[in-house]
């Protein structure tokens, strides 16, 4: 059973050719709200893709995080965490 989940979200930012995979890591056992709850930090930071960039999908899982990935990243039970545009090694392998 999912624990959370990274979610990568498109983001197309001013001065930018094309939109940019911003990660996400999201303390939320049920995919949908976990996705949902990435597109709200996302749009903080620009705007959300309206169609797929590059054969992403504007907003899609990357993978599914386990309880004992949260608990060793300190991520709680409904937090989410923005974690920027470069692939997450932390997180997940590469």
């Amino acid at each position: 059973m999912a624990g959370g989940w990274m979610i990568g979200v498109m983001v197309e930012l001013p001065g930018e050719a094309a939109a940019l995979r911003h990660f996400f890591a999201v303390g939320q056992g049920d995919r949908a709200k976990a996705e949902w709850t990435a597109i709200d930090k996302a749009m903080l930071i620009g705007r959300v893709a309206a169609s797929p960039v590059g054969g992403l999908e504007p907003v899609h899982v990357v993978a599914e995080l386990s309880p004992q990935t949260l608990k060793g990243q300190a991520l709680k039970p409904g937090e989410v965490r923005p974690l920027g545009w470069k692939w997450p090694r932390g997180w997940i392998p590469a």
